[in-house]
């Protein structure tokens, strides 16, 4: 073994045991059209494997192998960039055919044979034959025309197959998966269009080792406790236990022992050699699945042959002889042994179809090296973001009926109520959201029944029904995965984060997964989502950094998060309805961060003068008073200053903070302006400048921390601007917030910021 590469040496034993096989069939062999027990079953999905089926798959399976070794040709030829391969799974193919076409797919890296076997599912006019061959090679050499990610990414996705791209990330996709399961039948109860079939079932496939991730661990008991409500789940989640991550073994008997049992989950098991076990199981599971309308687990004992990757030297840690016992385990052996027990081919036509896959892989291979690759920044971030501010403005002012807005508010409208705090607006906007979207859920911790820690969403699940509000598992990861597969199975999900400090265990469910969708489908798959989190520092007699988290820098670099913070009640309105506008128009990822001190703040300047609290507006005004993404708010200097001196830029409870301060300076007559950035991302960064320049001296008031802050980035835009005036800068310490008092000594406080400003109008 020594004397070859591993991928020659796989070849080789594969060849040399099928030339070994007995050329009548050998005893007991069934003929053509045999269906083992446990295969019935109408259409082509999850039918009988008759012995055309079983070429398929054959096909299938020698057409993943010749991808990987191809992936290792082109790599070697300088023209590839990827070589995870899927080398001792292709029994997943067996698990394509027991689903349909339409049955949203979210894979495993090592699906490559799942992906060709759901292809030769779809009539050729929408897949010839070669193109799924042709896919997976563009992705390798990362041509800007492969069909899914378009040379962003290596990636299993189509969307004609319901192949929905996923990162590379362990397990973050089966938060996703569990949304869309969940959404395909409550997009069918709330008459909702969705892309998926009414009756239509999840897959999602993962390994042993990605089992044992806490994303798994969260969205699989997630499953289970849905399930066990009584909710429809249908998921069919799908382990191809290889015993290995990369160089890491999983106990023997692991797997089993820990989802055999599980509430509400079935399980199946099938050794991923034998194609007719692994088939009977993979369609006992879907129909399962697809009847119960409950999850089910398919545990698929297969081998992983040429290491984790190409850089894998997997001799390090494991022995020739423990490499050398998995060859007898060969899927693509096993599909073999059976075509020829069953008189379809003898092993000399087995072996010639096997070469001409090879020769065809090869000769694709060569082409795809010849198409272009992604030439520019701007081609590249095409997919990431997409704006389309008018349409999100014209989005935005739209209202649900007068009737049903009557209904929606008890026949109270909010606009009637007089003044609201910011927790009583964004209560009266949610509702108004929901009479106007049908397909809107707002879903998260004690959203439902108490109405929300801070009752900003009190009385909602009374008006709209638990279908639409509702409680969820207190794990942030799957309240995120949730929305994820609801936005793209198409409803509108506006899950909450109960503290900010709360995002952070799940924060990849933003960066790598919601953020990246349409970066990694060049657009064709989306997911609109508004998450709303309560955050930020400054209340009173309560907290310690987990209610007073002023951290967000992690959200600040995810590309193409929209931030949005409302200070105040005005703002709060219309800043919720662009979110929800762009969602719906562009697909776009907002986090709408709320703070947490002024939910409830009435006054600004003096106890009961209630200049903290706005009216809501009527719908007839929201053209008028809407905020596009990334437009800030200028304040004047207030009543008695002689000029503009100074410019307060600040967000937040910062802005209440900063007004105070002008109204101080004021009364000696100097006039500071405050600019409030409303957006965090993206910055208000010609507004900014246009500010600076106006009295050529800025403050930066910055409730994050020093280091990694608001404040840094806002240096930055001026920086990159050209700005020549003062800058200085207030920030929280680069410390947690500690229980009571002891937090006003590391938040930013309105002396601090006085004195600050003074300094710079020194200079």
């Amino acid at each position: 073994m020594a004397r070859v590469s591993f991928e020659d040496e796989l070849d080789r034993r594969f060849l040399s045991a099928v030339a070994s096989l007995p050329a009548d069939g050998g005893a007991g062999g069934a003929g053509p059209g045999w269906a083992g027990p446990g295969e019935a079953g109408s259409g082509r999905a999850g039918g009988p494997l008759d012995g055309e089926r079983l070429l398929e798959l054959f096909d299938a399976q020698a057409g993943s192998r010749h991808l990987d070794l191809a992936a290792r040709y082109l790599r070697a030829e300088g023209h590839g960039f990827y070589t995870i391969g899927s080398a001792g799974h292709e029994s997943n193919a067996l698990v394509a055919a027991a689903l349909r076409p339409t049955d949203p797919a979210l894979l495993h890296y090592r699906s490559g044979a799942f992906y060709l076997a759901r292809a030769a599912q779809v009539p050729a006019s929408l897949m010839p034959s070669s193109q799924p061959l042709l896919d997976v090679l563009l992705g390798l050499v990362g041509a800007a025309d492969e069909p899914i990610a378009g040379g962003r990414h290596k990636v299993f996705g189509h969307h004609d197959l319901a192949v929905i791209p996923q990162t590379s990330t362990i397990a973050s996709h089966l938060p996703r998966a569990l949304g869309v399961a969940f959404s395909i039948d409550r997009a069918a109860r709330l008459g909702v269009a969705s892309p998926w079939p009414a009756d239509a079932i999840a897959v999602a496939s993962f390994g042993d080792a990605s089992a044992g991730h806490s994303t798994a661990t969260g969205a699989i008991n997630a499953a289970c406790r849905t399930a066990y409500q009584g909710l429809p789940v249908p998921l069919l989640l799908v382990c191809e236990d290889n015993g290995l991550g990369i160089s890491v073994r999983t106990p023997d008997g692991w797997i089993a022992a820990a989802y055999s049992g599980r509430a509400a989950l079935r399980y199946f098991s099938a050794d991923g050699a034998d194609p007719q076990a692994c088939y009977a199981a993979a369609a006992a599971a879907a129909e399962h699945v697809r009847t119960t309308r409950s999850p089910a687990f398919l545990h698929l004992n297969v081998v992983r042959f040429l290491g984790h990757a190409g850089s894998d030297a997997e001799i390090s840690y494991r022995t020739e002889a423990e490499i050398a016992a998995d060859y007898d385990r060969d899927p693509l052996l096993g599909t073999s042994r059976l075509i020829v027990s069953r008189g379809l081919l003898p092993p000399v036509q087995v072996a010639a179809r096997y070469e001409a896959i090879r020769a065809q892989v090869r000769e694709l291979a060569d082409k795809a090296a010849t198409h272009r690759q992604l030439s520019s920044r701007q081609e590249v971030m095409a997919p990431l973001a997409p704006r389309h501010p008018d349409r999100v403005a014209a989005r935005a002012a739209m209202a649900a009926s007068a009737g049903k807005r009557a209904n929606a508010f008890g026949g109270r409208l909010p606009e009637d109520s007089g003044p609201l705090t910011l927790a009583d607006t964004i209560n009266r906007t949610l509702a108004d959201a929901l009479a106007a979207h049908p397909g809107l859920l707002t879903f998260g911790e004690d959203v439902g029944r108490k109405g929300g820690v801070y009752g900003v969403t009190r009385g909602l699940l009374r008006r709209f029904g638990a279908a639409r509000v509702f409680d969820t598992v207190l794990d942030e990861q799957s309240i995120l995965g949730l929305a994820l597969g609801a936005g793209m199975s198409g409803l509108l999900p506006v899950p909450e984060i109960q503290y900010l400090a709360y995002l952070h265990n799940a924060e990849d469910q933003l960066r790598g997964e919601a953020a990246s969708l349409q970066f990694f489908s060049t657009g064709q798959y989306r997911n609109p989502l508004v998450v709303r989190v309560a955050g930020l520092a400054y209340q009173k007699g309560f907290g310690g950094h987990f209610h007073n988290d002023n951290a967000v820098g992690v959200l600040r670099d995810i590309p193409g998060l929209v931030i949005a913070v409302p200070s105040r009640a005005q703002d709060a309105a219309a800043m919720l309805r662009t979110c929800l506008a762009a969602a719906t128009v562009d697909g776009t990822v907002s986090v709408f961060l709320e703070p947490i001190a002024l939910y409830h703040t009435r006054d600004l300047h003096q106890p009961g003068d209630g200049d903290w609290l706005s009216p809501y507006p009527a719908p007839g005004h929201w053209a008028a008073e809407h905020v596009p993404i990334g437009h800030g708010r200028a304040y004047p200097a207030p009543a008695g200053a002689a000029r503009d001196d100074i410019t307060l830029v600040t967000f937040g409870n910062g802005v209440p903070m900063s007004l105070r301060v002008a109204a101080r300076l004021a009364t000696e007559g100097i006039g500071a302006r405050v600019f409030d950035l409303r957006w965090l991302a993206p910055l208000p960064a010609p507004e900014l400048l246009a500010e600076a320049e106006r009295t050529g001296r800025v403050l930066i008031v910055d409730e994050t921390r020093r280091s990694g802050g608001v404040s840094e980035g806002v240096l930055a835009a001026l920086a990159d601007a050209g700005f020549a005036g003062r800058v200085g800068r207030v920030a929280a310490a680069d410390s947690y917030i500690p229980l009571g008092d002891a937090a006003n000594l590391v938040l930013v406080s309105e002396p601090e910021i006085e004195t600050a400003a003074r300094l710079l109008l020194r200079g």
